[in-house]
């Protein structure tokens, strides 16, 4: 079943507001929820809303409270999110530090006390748009342990990094597991296993099984170690830049709430030689295009390219839906 892109986000809108969301805050959330879906990220769009609104209603998101500046330390302003929607709360964060990075080129917001944040890709392809490097990170409730461990202490600390680049930027958008939690569900729901093995099932087997891994919440980390000791230095730097809780303090609290997160945006327009930074970009991205495919691989792809073909498509033809959720979505 397919979905137009306007229809998807007319019932977001339509929920929000009967929450009490004002129209235009309504309005740039349900974009970011239907934006993701529309980009192929279906598992922080259309499938994350339910959970969304769940948030709310249990009292974890606040829906009328939002992010702001509580202090400054050099370049670095603080903010506290007020246990507001997240995704609004890390689009208004990026914001400002791509507003600083134009005055000094370099921006840094910090986030504490705030909520998931939904797609972070959308943060970092709004640094792309004007034309900024971004580096964006948060840190979860303890989801994944740590290598060599079978309890979770650790995040997967999801982490996005944008690079501008025409027509399509660089856009690194990973979860410190092999597998997001959104992804294994997904895989789920559409009755197939993983690609490659992602975690361990309840015997402590290796498993390529999306909901054994599920069921014990033992996700690998990517690089195994190196993802594990990333993941707690990822936590470690939001929540001391933001002044907010740790992955082991949010592991504390009912919810999976008030979280730290950085966003840090740099001009790349205020670099005397910015056109040769364009040459290399582009120039990396040929190279990287020429590489020879493994059997069995169509092509060899950078980060993000996958996101224009599949927003094309989406745009021509409707956002592939899963019907249970979209009646559920109509039915709030």
């Amino acid at each position: 079943m397919r979905v137009p892109y306007e229809e998807m986000k007319a019932q977001f809108v339509r929920v929000l507001e009967k929450y009490g969301m004002p129209r235009q805050d309504a309005d740039l959330s349900a974009s970011l929820f239907a934006t993701a879906s529309l980009e192929g990220v279906y598992t922080h769009g259309l499938n994350r809303f339910p959970k969304f609104m769940k948030s709310v209603d249990n009292g974890s998101v606040r829906i009328q409270e939002r992010a702001s500046c509580v202090e400054t330390v050099g370049p670095l302003e603080r903010w506290d999110g007020h246990r507001g929607p997240g995704n609004l709360n890390a689009y208004a964060a990026m914001e400002r530090a791509i507003a600083l990075a134009k005055k000094q080129v370099f921006g840094i917001v910090t986030l504490k006390n705030t909520n998931h944040w939904m797609r972070p890709g959308s943060y970092g392809e709004l640094a792309a748009q004007n034309d900024c490097i971004g580096v964006l990170w948060t840190n979860t409730t303890p989801n994944m342990p740590p290598w060599g461990a079978v309890d979770p202490h650790i995040g997967n600390n999801p982490m996005v990094i944008a690079i501008p680049h025409n027509p399509v930027p660089v856009l690194l958008d990973v979860a410190m597991s092999m597998f997001s939690y959104g992804k294994l569900e997904k895989y789920v729901m559409e009755g197939k296993k993983l690609p490659v093995p992602g975690g361990y099932d309840r015997d402590g087997k290796v498993t390529d099984d999306p909901a054994a891994i599920l069921e014990t919440h033992q996700v690998f980390p990517i690089g195994y170690w190196k993802g594990s000791g990333m993941s707690l230095a990822l936590d470690l730097i939001a929540a001391v830049l933001a002044g907010g809780r740790t992955t082991c303090e949010i592991g504390k609290l009912p919810t999976e709430t008030e979280l730290s997160q950085c966003f840090l945006a740099i001009n790349l327009a205020a670099f005397p030689d910015r056109a040769e930074i364009e040459r290399k970009i582009d120039a990396s991205i040929e190279d990287l295009k020429h590489a020879v495919p493994r059997t069995g691989c169509p092509n060899v792809r950078f980060p993000g390219e996958g996101l224009v073909a599949t927003r094309e498509e989406n745009t021509r033809l409707g956002i592939p839906v899963d019907e249970p959720v979209w009646e559920k979505v109509k039915a709030m």
